[in-house]
Parts: C-alpha cells; structure tokens; sequence
C-alpha cells in the first residue's frame, strides 16, 4: 500500500552555490555525500532533491529528522537508492515504511520522486 508520495524539483546552479558555504554543506549532507559528490553538482542537487520528496512522501516535511540522515546514493548500475540513519531511520522502521526513489536531470533541473510504501 502506498504511504505517500513526494516529488521535488530544483535548479543545479542554485544547490551549486549554496555547498560553496560550509554550513550547508554541513546542514544538508551527510561526510560520504559531501566526500563522493563534492565535485559533482548534479549530484549534489539530486539529493537535495531526494531529501526534500522524502520529507514530501512521509507529509512532515523536515520535521522530527535531519536532512544530513537522508542519504542518497546510485548502485554499481546507477539506480538511486535511500539510506537512512539516525532519527530518519527510526521513522522508516517504525511505520515499516519502504523507499523508492527516481532521479532525472535536464539541463540546470533536477526532478526526483519517491514513493514511500507500506504493507
């Protein structure tokens, strides 16, 4: 059964300038995003992305979490996947919930969607 679900679209320029401050940076990603992606802004935006349809998909938006515990990373094929840590994984475990995310880029936009999933 379907949870909720969540979809976010931004501009690659606007998530590249804001990782230029550290603060974000820090705020928003977790040390392995930063470390993987730090020169990759199209990355960078997609989980950005992600971590705003998360929110989008549970109907709380970034409350009772921190952004930095919504990962989101590609297997050796590219497929994107969540990972959750923290107080974020607490509530995935808790209401049994299931992630499924897609990613797309087109010029400087970056759309995600996820679908959170239930038994």
């Amino acid at each position: 059964m379907i949870y909720g679900i969540g979809v976010d679209m931004t501009e690659i320029s606007r998530v590249s300038k804001a990782c230029s401050k550290e603060s974000f940076l820090r705020k928003v990603f977790s040390g392995k995003e930063a470390e993987l992606y730090a020169d990759k802004p199209e990355k960078l935006a997609a989980g950005f992305a992600a971590k705003e349809a998360f929110s989008k998909a549970l109907g709380t938006g970034v409350r009772g979490f921190s952004m930095r515990e919504v990962e989101l990373f590609r297997d050796d094929l590219g497929k994107p996947y969540y990972v959750f840590s923290g107080r974020a994984e607490s509530i995935v475990k808790e209401k049994a919930l299931k992630a499924h995310v897609s990613v797309t880029d087109e010029g400087d936009l970056v759309t995600v969607f996820t679908v959170l999933e239930t038994d």
